[in-house]
């Protein structure tokens, strides 16, 4: 996913419609929950049911481990006319963040209200407990109206401090619309997929890809977030084929480097980091299935897709257009109220594709040399021995005024000289990290991803 630099103009509001919170025969599939399928018929009631019992304020932030009885509170608090709120993590921190921005609020999980983290044993205020069985109630398929906003998406704060960006119906709906046309080529035309994902709901592309999915595209999702190879494979034999399993880089390398045997799959799509060619080669020669990589942010949701183990080209989704500019990249879509300009900067091809370029802070230049921290990042992870890796570019100039390179690398059985060593070998020498630091593991959040501030905190030996 990327960054936001600045907003744009919004576009007149489209004229009221209503549309289906979900689609399809009330007798289909739309979640796999303990091994037992649920039928859209009995999710529609239930969340009629809680809905019902919803309070009467405007947003709810909805904190439901459980993918499933995320799918119901997401529905419910819709149903109720109300927005769903996406703090950037789950820690009390995050949340507090938001709800400050939003007094108006409350907190609906399936926990106990003890807070998300284990760093915070003080009860969440406004909590709202999911019901255990969950309460239904007969009545029509809900409509929601395409101008309904249904949910506040917040950035990582990768790049600053998190931004809120609005998400209506109609953008979701149509969003989703091009996200089946982007992949419904991996199955065949007369199925739905069985769709297993590892990325928490409460992120963009977890709500694109396993909340509306299910919703508007016709699919089946496991009620489970797996983790570890074993329970990824365990929930894929709980669905039925054509499987489809999205993921990100990180939970597809720990699959693929796995012993495990999975059930055949249909495809992967994976986001949230960049995906090397070599390991999507892999993916699709271990698993005999394409892997399909997406490209979006929060602000846009998913624009764009390639076949990462053939292609370097990145194709636009229907109804994206993309503007270069000199600090990024104007983006402007049919589902899209206003354009905004990401960070990441393009080069468009003939045919309509484009190839990434980096982002204008990940570019560096030292000495009247340039390179980018991802191609950095990439080299150093491209040596034998190295699991995990990042590099990146110090805040405190030294005696020379030049900001260095730094490096936090997992390399059981490898020491600092040998990493050295190697960089040597493929890095021009003003781009070698000054300071390297071996350790057990990379702060990475539930997508993957590494903020900075974590980065610098382990780099700095803060462990806490």
């Amino acid at each position: 996913m990327s960054a936001v630099i600045d907003s744009h103009p919004p576009r007149p509001a489209p004229a009221s419609r209503r549309h289906p919170l979900a689609t399809g025969d009330p007798a289909r599939t739309v979640a796999v929950v303990d091994g037992r399928p649920v039928a859209l018929g009995t999710f529609l009631a239930q969340v009629r049911g809680l809905a019902a019992r919803l309070p009467a304020v405007p947003c709810a932030v909805n904190l439901c481990e459980d993918r499933y009885r995320f799918l119901v509170a997401f529905c419910a608090v819709a149903l109720r006319g109300q927005t769903t709120l996406l703090p950037p993590a789950r820690t009390r921190v995050a949340i507090d963040e938001v709800r400050a921005q939003h007094p108006d609020s409350y907190c609906i999980g399936d926990l106990d209200p003890c807070g998300c983290q284990a760093e915070s044993l003080s009860p969440l205020p406004h909590f709202v407990r999911m019901l255990d069985p969950l309460p239904e109630l007969d009545g029509p398929v809900p409509e929601i109206d395409d101008a309904q906003l249904v949910a506040i998406g917040f950035t990582s704060g990768s790049t600053g401090a998190p931004k809120p960006n609005r998400k209506h119906w109609a953008a979701f709906r149509v969003g989703t619309a091009r996200n089946l046309e982007a992949l419904a080529d991996l199955w065949p035309p007369d199925a739905t997929p069985g769709l297993v994902a590892t990325v928490p709901a409460q992120h963009m592309y977890g709500i694109e890809m396993s909340v509306l999915f299910p919703l508007l595209a016709g699919a089946a999702v496991h009620a489970a977030r797996p983790f570890f190879p074993g329970d990824v494979a365990a929930a894929l034999r709980a669905i039925d084929a054509p499987r489809l399993l999205v993921t990100t880089p990180v939970h597809l390398r720990a699959l693929l480097e796995s012993e495990v045997a999975v059930p055949p799959l249909a495809g992967i799509v994976s986001a949230t980091a960049p995906l090397s060619q070599a390991l999507a080669a892999a993916a699709e020669t271990r698993f005999g299935c394409e892997v399909r990589e997406t490209f979006g942010s929060t602000e846009t949701c998913i624009i764009a897709r390639r076949r990462t183990a053939l292609e370097t080209v990145w194709t636009p989704l229907a109804g994206v257009r993309l503007h270069p500019q000199p600090d990024g990249t104007l983006v402007e879509r049919d589902c899209m109220p206003a354009a905004v300009t990401l960070a990441d900067l393009v080069e468009l091809q003939p045919g309509g594709g484009f190839l990434l370029c980096g982002r204008q802070a990940d570019l560096l230049e030292i000495a009247g040399k340039r390179a980018s921290l991802a191609d950095l990042t990439r080299r150093l992870l491209a040596i034998p021995g190295v699991e995990d890796g990042a590099m990146l570019q110090l805040d405190q100039a030294d005696a020379g005024g030049v900001r260095r390179i730094a490096a936090l690398a997992v390399a059981p059985g490898l020491d600092e000289a040998a990493i050295h060593a190697a960089l040597r070998r493929s890095l021009d020498p003003v781009f070698l990290p000054r300071r390297l630091r071996l350790v057990p593991a990379l702060p990475r959040n539930e997508t993957g991803k590494l903020p900075r501030a974590a980065l610098l905190a382990l780099l700095r030996g803060d462990s806490s």
